[in-house]
């Protein structure tokens, strides 16, 4: 197939030395290069990554804020340091706002057994849109069965796409929360959270976004979109696991209880009582996961250093030329086809069960995701127990799609 975007968008973009960068990208699995389309649910990792953390056990490691010596002040700069680095990358006003979480999930989490056990009432409601991560559906699942409060779903519409009529009258004086994904990791569905976020202000509510999936696309700004939290996942963004942080407004963080109790959060303690530290040391108890968030802030550092519209291009490219070749592709039918979306590519083959495909595609050295990808309700609408999931990102290639596609190809010979 002729490719003249992809000639247009390599001389501006050269994906080539960006994959150098990741020393993974260089094996191969079960006799073929490998070619990882599965980063929507983990990025990989650039050498300036490793090295950080390597770095850090290497030479600085101790614990932080407490210690008396040369390597606790040392290892204190570089996770403060790391603070403000992510402040500035999702634009946050104040670095006090950035709290360390082991990911979007316990960011999530932390809202709602904190914010939510705290403000929540008999008959308020917290909206969800109905293509969310379990991650951000059950923890207000927990903490409503508990208060009396309900949650109750946004409509998704069948292009994968929030219905905002639909939102927009739901919302009254009930509605306390609402929780929503930046970007759909089932569909890809660029969700319109600054519009949702002046809608939801408008009655009353204050908006939580999950950005798990958009950090790794493009540069979040916090003010811009005006929302009320915000949470993200390192792994996501080419970060280490184990390790993300929540946004939020300072005076709801100043307000909110803390969720765990231990060292650090704590301002004194006594057995005729306890006073807390202050934000953003009163939600982070214990020991921090120190050399992972100094790989975060590496992480940021690394995509400070991209031409990010060049990037943004390329994965654009990418998509579009591998909707191109779905398009042709007999038997294969999209899942969620939003205008507004960012690289990635849910479907099934007719006749073949999406794990069966995974299956066969990692046997030709192609890494997919298969399944519900945790977002259940969203399948059950569309009648699924399941897609192919490929996730594209800017170190892929259009070699990588020509690949995919042609496992695939091996694969309905096969299995049908």
């Amino acid at each position: 197939m002729n490719k003249p975007l992809a000639v247009e968008i390599r001389s501006s973009f050269d994906v080539d030395a960006v994959r150098a960068d990741f020393p993974i990208l260089r094996q191969q699995i079960n006799g073929h290069p490998l070619v990882y389309l599965d980063n929507g649910a983990t990025t990989q990792k650039p050498q300036m990554v490793i090295d950080a953390i390597c770095r850090f056990y290497s030479e600085d490691n101790s614990n932080v804020h407490r210690g008396a010596h040369t390597l606790s002040d040392r290892a204190t700069e570089k996770f403060e340091a790391a603070r403000k680095a992510l402040a500035d990358f999702i634009h946050a006003p104040d670095q006090r706002e950035v709290i360390w979480t082991r990911g979007t999930t316990e960011s999530v989490n932390l809202v709602a057994q904190s914010w939510g056990r705290k403000n929540l009432q008999p008959g308020d409601r917290v909206l969800v849109s109905a293509m969310e991560h379990h991650s951000n559906i059950v923890p207000w699942q927990m903490v409503c069965a508990e208060k009396g409060a309900t949650v109750e779903p946004i409509a998704v519409d069948e292009n994968g796409c929030i219905e905002l009529d639909a939102f927009r009258s739901m919302l009254d004086e009930r509605v306390k929360m609402v929780a929503v994904n930046h970007v759909s990791n089932a569909l890809g569905t660029i969700n319109p959270v600054a519009e949702m976020a002046r809608l939801a202000h408008e009655a009353g509510a204050l908006i939580l976004v999950d950005g798990a999936q958009a950090a790794s696309h493009w540069m979040v700004d916090v003010e811009a979109i005006d929302c009320d939290f915000y949470a993200l996942s390192g792994h996501k963004m080419f970060g280490p696991t184990g390790i993300g942080l929540l946004w939020g407004r300072a005076e709801l963080l100043e307000a909110m209880p803390p969720w765990l109790g231990g060292g650090e959060m704590i301002e004194s303690v006594s057995f005729a009582g306890t006073t807390y530290n202050q934000i953003p040391f009163k939600f982070e108890a214990g020991t921090p996961n120190i050399a992972d968030a100094i790989g975060l802030a590496a992480a940021v550092t690394y995509l400070n250093s991209l031409d990010r519209d060049g990037a943004i291009a390329h994965e654009k490219a990418l998509l579009n030329y591998a909707l191109e070749k779905a398009a042709a592709f007999e038997g294969l039918r999209l899942v969620g086809t939003a205008v507004q979306r960012v690289s990635v590519m849910s479907f099934v083959l007719e006749g073949i069960h999406a794990a069966d495909i995974g299956m066969l595609l990692d046997q030709q050295g192609v890494a997919v995701r298969t399944g519900n990808h945790c977002a259940q309700p969203i399948m059950d609408q569309f009648g699924l127990d399941g897609t192919v999931r490929a996730s594209f990102s800017f170190y892929n290639t259009f070699e990588d799609v020509d690949r995919l596609f042609a496992a695939l190809e091996k694969a309905r010979e096969f299995l049908l």
